[in-house]
């Protein structure tokens, strides 16, 4: 069964321009990139692009929630 869990997290201010770091954010770009251009990564970097875009989506569901909560 699967069962919601809820953190609270301390928030760097100002949230709305907090951003991926950059060399991640490199990184992310540079695997993409790649992989359009050539049609492949290596597992181990399909891996690490997957898990790069899975934390880029975390951050974009907690900023859209903060925004929700602010008066």
């Amino acid at each position: 069964m699967v069962r919601p869990v809820f953190v609270e997290v301390d928030l760097p201010q100002p949230w709305r321009k907090f951003r991926l770091p950059s060399a991640l954010d490199r990184r992310l770009r540079e695997l993409l990139d790649r992989q359009d251009r050539d049609g492949k990564l290596t597992p181990r970097e399909r891996q690490e692009a997957e898990a790069l875009v899975e934390l880029v989506d975390i951050l974009t569901l907690m900023k859209a929630r903060t925004k929700q909560r602010e008066p």
